[in-house]
């Protein structure tokens, strides 16, 4: 047990989180550089290198040089294991991103300086909040021009809704960009501008002390009243407050020229939480507690094209997950055992022996898994909180190479399983028909149905607004709902039924026309 809680201690995992292009793949890379992880980082934007963003590892990221599938990465800092979650920034994989906060303990919120606090950031921080998530917000791109530091905290706190207190504040920006001072490690870091290599900070306690100005120069006066406003307007650090979700610590930094990032790291691993419980339906699973729990909380298809595999990415609750144990399946009612789980370094994966509570371990997946299932050593557990929302954006799904139609149908399955779309099936008519939250998706769709499974498919527009599932006590009802509506009946992947509103109006009209009849927006209705 003793071994459990230290390996339980030495882990922190989280994900980062951003707007698109607010430089979260670079933070990423360059905390992996740090870690050794990887040797080089990759311009994620800069065509001239061909070394790709690590965490950025499908061919069509790579055309379109941004991130839409989460990545996973642990790697070693200082005695500590951290995990990262890369998630995807742009708003059309949005659920994607939704379904990963669910595995991780704390978050990453990179904002940059001179955008400030953009729509996407906002949706994201809100699920965090909605889940006490502790938050620690990374400024990104000091380098260039931007907004004032008291200016870009009054926009956190207001936009964001988060209690905030800067653990280090900017000298200058732009290109009178002179470094940060750290307040929680009271060191000064001085920026040399195109330089990589990470200095050590200056100690530096007393700010007064006139020293300051042979480092600063003039913009020493300036830091030291900021400084002392910055302690007068915000609250001090708290770390049970930063735990709790109420109190969010700010750095500031260019992750780019790499400066800010180990101030980042070395305070997180500091203050960051260790692998917590998780709810279930049946109970609070602690993460020392001597059975394997986890969950399933994304699928890809194809990480290896070459092998057609498709990997479950488990998150670890309690326990010793073991390579080569039977673990029960709670959905399928039935024990299956892994002969080599993974641990992932972005496309880079290794077979591991055991993992630990906090981890996340990829399984190969020949069809068993779904998002949100449940493994256990036997014990019946559902974990919650895992959702799959009503698309907004819909299309009728055809077949462009009759020759491939098994392919086509194996492809939207499997694609369906991951979460990048959901499938619909008309009851009435047997069309196909595919639901996404962004429109980016259905491209993504297509593009890795013909380059993975070989097969060619077309769109075609249909007009709907919501799907919503359904259900009631009342019989006559249902009944007469089923009959009257045939033709906006679907079924999902799970074979439950679903109403395809064409409007609001069409919506509005079957909840007073039905009013025993209950339309749920989300799958998770069971446990309403």
């Amino acid at each position: 047990m003793a071994n459990i809680k230290k390996e339980i201690n030495k882990r922190r995992t989280f994900a980062i989180i951003s707007h698109p292009d607010a430089g979260k793949t670079t933070l990423t890379e360059k905390l992996l550089l740090f870690g050794g992880a990887i040797q080089v980082a990759g311009a994620v934007k800069s065509n001239k290198i061909k070394k790709t963003a690590t965490s950025d590892w499908m061919e069509i990221e790579r055309q379109r040089g941004i991130s839409v599938a989460t990545s996973v990465m642990g790697f070693e800092y200082s005695d500590t294991k951290i995990n990262i979650l890369d998630t995807p920034g742009h708003q059309d994989f949005a659920e994607d991103t939704f379904r990963t906060l669910t595995a991780v303990d704390s978050v990453v919120v990179v904002i940059d300086v001179a955008k400030g606090v953009e729509p996407q950031t906002e949706k994201l921080v809100k699920v965090c909040r909605m889940r006490n998530t502790p938050i620690i917000v990374f400024i990104n791109k000091l380098d260039r021009e931007g907004k004032d530091g008291f200016e870009l905290m009054d926009e956190i706190e207001q936009k964001l809704g988060l209690h905030v207190t800067p653990l280090s504040w900017p000298i200058g920006m732009g290109k009178s960009f002179k470094g940060v001072y750290n307040i929680y490690n009271e060191k000064l870091n001085l920026f040399t501008p195109n330089k990589q290599t990470v200095e050590e900070g200056i100690e530096f306690s007393d700010i007064n002390n006139p020293e300051l100005e042979s480092y600063l120069g003039d913009s020493a006066g300036t830091l030291r009243e900021e400084l002392e406003l910055v302690r007068g307007v915000y609250p001090g650090f708290e770390k049970q407050k930063y735990l709790d979700g109420e109190l969010s610590p700010v750095f500031f930094g260019s992750a780019l020229n790499n400066f800010g990032v180990k101030e980042l790291l070395d305070t997180f691993i500091e203050i960051a939480p260790t692998p917590l419980g998780r709810e279930a339906e049946q109970r609070f699973v602690k993460p020392d507690e001597d059975k394997f729990t986890g969950f399933v909380f994304k699928i890809h298809a194809n990480m290896d094209p070459n092998h057609r595999d498709r990997i479950a990415f488990v998150r670890v609750v309690s326990g010793v997950f073991k390579r080569n144990t039977p673990y029960y399946h709670v959905r399928l009612d039935r024990r299956i055992k892994f002969a080599s789980p993974t641990a992932f370094m972005a496309q880079k994966k290794s077979v591991i022996d055991e993992v630990f509570p906090g981890d996340i371990v990829g399984l190969h997946d020949t069809g068993n898994f779904k998002i949100g299932d449940t493994l256990t050593e036997g014990e019946v557990l559902k974990f919650k909180g895992i959702p799959s929302f009503s698309p907004e954006l819909f299309k009728y799904v055809e077949n462009a190479d009759p020759m491939k139609s098994k392919q086509l149908a194996k492809g939207l399955v499997q694609l369906s399983d991951e979460g990048v779309a959901q499938l619909f099936t008309g009851k009435h008519t047997g069309r196909k028909i595919i639901g996404t939250v962004g429109a980016l998706q259905f491209e993504v769709i297509q593009y890795r149905l013909l380059h993975e499974y070989g097969a060619k498919c077309r769109y075609e527009p249909i007009t709907l607004y919501k799907t919503a599932w359904f259900i009631s006590d009342n019989k006559e009802q249902l009944e007469d709902f089923r009959k009257r509506k045939a033709t906006n009946i679907a079924l999902d992947k799970e074979g439950r039924e679903v109403f395809m509103a064409e409007s609001p109006f069409a919506l509005q009209m079957a909840r007073e026309k039905y009013p025993d009849i209950k339309f749920y927006f989300t799958s998770e209705f069971e446990e309403k």
